[in-house]
């Protein structure tokens, strides 16, 4: 990848994901990254959170090492004049600061927005939070996702409400944050002035309910977990299981692509069927259509039918574990290495664009 920010200074004053893997978006791209973690509290917190066959003394975990990537890191005790001093010597050279303290530390240390300006106008600082309606609440992934309604959509039907398998929240407000500050950086380049941009997990959260709140917000009825099924389209989310035990997700998004499926799967009399001839009547008659697709796929070896769909233009998928994907050459390509304090720290590439300079 370009090193497009080759000439940018970042300052990651930020800990556990969001912010971590904001300043290693711009460390992968070619910008100069300091990682300050708290000394005191034993460093970022992630450190410590390991999986069951990490080995305990490492000094980074893999949570770590997922959103840390390409920095100087330096443990300080913000609570100690002299060591906070190395801090504010690199203020008046950086270009973006991000930072997610508890409400009152960033005044507390002297790092709040008033006093980074002062030393430097032309910063760019990026501050993100848990909550927007009460910034002093303590705020986790699992919690955003239940109360931003994530929860309540995801899992199965009639079962507990589940929480998505990775900081989704974390995740969403990351790239929140790296807009508001591409659009700062693009703003400074026409006044010469900083800005500070702001981001909650919460509103990053609401933001990206998509076709789930317009169903709501148009139609009234409160969206439930329905676990992959779709809610406008059908056969759409249904997991298939083929004969040699693989599985199989659907994606039909069209009624000509529903023509193909039954066809392909020798099933050619429900193009015609009243209950399956278009998308409404599937969705009214989901349960009755998956009976007759289980049957079909059953007949199949996941390979054979992949290669049926794919020939045919068939939107599907097979469910493949973690392993698969990152054996993959993709998977492969994707994957970053470095030392870090004595041990091999690895991560996918938050990187998934490609650029391209035009000829000259």
């Amino acid at each position: 990848m370009k090193a497009i920010f080759k000439d940018l200074k970042v300052l990651d004053l930020s800990s556990v994901l969001a912010g971590p893997s904001v300043a290693t978006f711009f460390a992968e791209l070619g910008a100069t990254v300091v990682k300050i973690e708290n000394k005191k509290t034993g460093g970022d917190v992630t450190r410590t959170w390991r999986t069951a066959g990490e080995p305990k003394d490492a000094s980074v975990s893999a949570y770590w090492s997922s959103i840390n990537y390409k920095k100087e890191v330096h443990l300080l005790d913000y609570s100690n004049p002299q060591e906070r001093q190395f801090v504010y010597d690199l203020i008046p050279s950086q270009d973006v600061i991000i930072m997610n303290f508890k409400e009152g530390d960033d005044k507390k240390f002297g790092l709040d927005p008033a006093t980074l300006f002062s030393m430097n106008s032309r910063l760019i600082i990026g501050e993100i939070y848990g909550f927007i309606t009460n910034p002093s609440r303590v705020a986790y992934d699992v919690v955003l996702q239940a109360e931003t309604g994530f929860m309540s959509i995801n899992g199965e039907k009639n079962a507990s409400p589940l929480k998505m398998p990775v900081a989704m929240m974390d995740i969403l407000a990351a790239h929140q944050l790296k807009e508001a500050i591409l659009c700062a950086l693009y703003e400074r380049e026409k006044t010469g002035k900083g800005a500070l941009v702001k981001c909650s997990l919460e509103k990053a959260g609401i933001a990206s309910l998509a076709n789930q709140a317009s169903n709501y917000l148009m139609t009234g009825v409160i969206p439930k977990a329905q676990g992959s099924l779709h809610p406008n389209i059908a056969p759409y989310g249904e997991v298939m299981q083929c004969k040699d035990g693989g599985q199989i997700v659907l994606a039909i998004g069209s009624d000509r692509q529903f023509d193909s499926l039954v066809k392909a799967l020798q099933l050619d009399s429900l193009s015609s069927d009243i209950r399956f001839q278009e998308n409404t009547a599937r969705l009214q008659n989901r349960e009755e259509l998956y009976k007759l697709l289980t049957a079909a796929f059953s007949q199949y070896e996941t390979s054979e039918i992949m290669q049926i769909f794919e020939k045919e233009n068939i939107p599907a998928g097979k469910v493949k574990t973690l392993d698969e994907v990152l054996e993959s050459p993709l998977g492969k390509t994707m994957t970053l290495e470095e030392i870090v304090e004595n041990t091999i720290s690895k991560r996918l590439s938050s990187v998934a664009f490609e650029y391209i300079n035009q000829e000259s």
